[in-house]
């Protein structure tokens, strides 16, 4: 369950995944820089034995020179798991990328694209958890108005089990 849990935080950490672009126009730098500060949301997962309710909390900070740096936690049944990473736009890609590290050995890359007045990840992995059984990672991440939004999916490939979960984050 920690891999799993790991798993879900790594995608909701990725709900940060904007960047500050090196050569995007001042209204679309200062859109972007409007996600700094503190957000937190909640949500039950579902697909386990039971629904599990957790909670997680993000940081969002300015990094070094166009980079956008990011710190999260999430709890969930007396474990706290966590991710950090840095975000940036690729100019000569014309996309936005992040990377990610988290306390349970995920490491994950995502693309974002603006779509509409909204950013938005598409994130999907496959990785094996500490003792080699194979999962799915899909999730969907949008930045849109003031609110982050994080839709994530994880495949237990062994036992086929699926576990889903839609996380609101909300600035605090």
């Amino acid at each position: 369950m920690r891999y799993i849990f790991g798993a879900l935080l790594m995608a909701v950490a990725m709900s940060v995944l904007f960047a500050v672009p090196s050569h995007a126009g001042d209204a679309e730098t200062a859109l972007l820089r409007s996600y700094i500060g503190n957000w937190s949301g909640s949500s039950v997962l579902r697909g386990g034995d039971q629904p599990e309710a957790f909670s997680c909390r993000l940081k969002v900070t300015q990094g070094r020179l166009v980079k956008i740096n990011y710190a999260g936690r999430c709890s969930l049944v007396n474990m706290n798991l966590s991710v950090s990473g840095t975000i940036f736009f690729n100019d000569k890609a014309n996309r936005y990328e992040a990377t990610m590290r988290s306390n349970v050995g995920l490491s994950a890359a995502a693309v974002g694209a603006k779509q509409g007045g909204s950013i938005i990840f598409k994130l999907s992995e496959k990785q094996s958890d500490r003792v080699g059984t194979p999962i799915q990672i899909n999730s969907v991440l949008e930045l849109s108005g003031k609110q982050i939004t994080v839709d994530f999916t994880v495949e237990l490939n062994r036992s086929g089990q699926t576990l889903t979960t839609t996380v609101p984050f909300q600035r605090q």
